[in-house]
């Protein structure tokens, strides 16, 4: 299975046009973060894990050249907004994306992408499958996705499991029941918004403690924002088996 980081970044706590913090000034590429998305290659299938308005520039850097599905964590804007885009995949492979997601979610993408939706379809839209999920396994392509329910705050989010590799994304707290299908995880990614406590996401404390109590081999975090710092300043302060993940950071199970 390999796993690319499509972003690593987030809306939250992106400084206005003419920003001089380090990160707007790094000349690092690691600073450089969209918003954040993974791609998943599993038993010769192609998937992602949210759709961000960063979507087409991220599957264009990468040379992804076929999907086989979408999965949503939640609706938030900066998770959903980039869906249109699979319409070049449409094209591509002449069939509807399979699009995997809570009943909420969605509805709510049948609102926002109403167009897609319309018994009489224009021309070159999106042309997408909803296909609802609960908190229980389900397999997309052949492949098996464990939902890993958290909290954002008030709001429900799902991250997922595949083999031994877990994602989650938004969030601020895990339940146990989580915890518990998160054993033996061996690549475990994680949001670490900033050094200071957010209300609705973990902060660099918070997650690094998260990691430890998880104990995988290896921690990427995501969905950075520039309040966090510079990629090799925070490095220096993490240990051998947690690290900050990047765009276009490719790892293999």
């Amino acid at each position: 299975m390999k796993i690319t980081f499509l972003g690593s970044g987030t809306s939250q706590g992106v400084p206005v046009i003419g920003c001089d913090c380090d990160v707007c000034r790094s000349l690092d590429f690691r600073d450089k973060r969209l918003r954040t998305s993974v791609h998943i290659e599993a038993n010769g299938k192609s998937f992602v894990i949210d759709t961000g308005p960063d979507f087409r520039q991220q599957m264009l850097r990468e040379n992804i050249k076929r999907l086989d599905a979408v999965i949503f964590t939640h609706g938030h804007k900066d998770h959903t907004a980039g869906l249109d885009d699979v319409r070049a995949y449409n094209f591509l492979q002449q069939i509807n994306m399979p699009v995997y997601g809570q009943k909420q979610l969605l509805e709510q993408l049948r609102t926002e992408f109403y167009y897609a939706f319309e018994p009489q379809k224009y021309p070159g839209i999106p042309l997408l499958d909803l296909i609802e999920i609960t908190d229980q396994p389900f397999q997309a392509s052949g492949v098996t996705f464990t939902p890993l329910p958290v909290q954002h705050l008030h709001m429900p989010v799902l991250g997922f499991r595949i083999n031994d590799f877990s994602y989650i994304t938004d969030a601020n707290f895990i339940p146990e029941e989580t915890f518990k299908k998160l054993e033996g995880t061996k690549i475990l990614v994680l949001n670490a918004l900033q050094r200071e406590k957010h209300v609705s996401h973990f902060n660099l404390e918070q997650a690094i403690g998260v990691a430890k109590r998880i104990g995988a081999q290896q921690t990427y975090f995501i969905h950075i924002s520039h309040k966090l710092g510079t990629h090799k300043l925070i490095e220096k302060e993490l240990s051998r088996s947690i690290a900050l993940a990047y765009d276009g950071l490719s790892v293999t199970l």
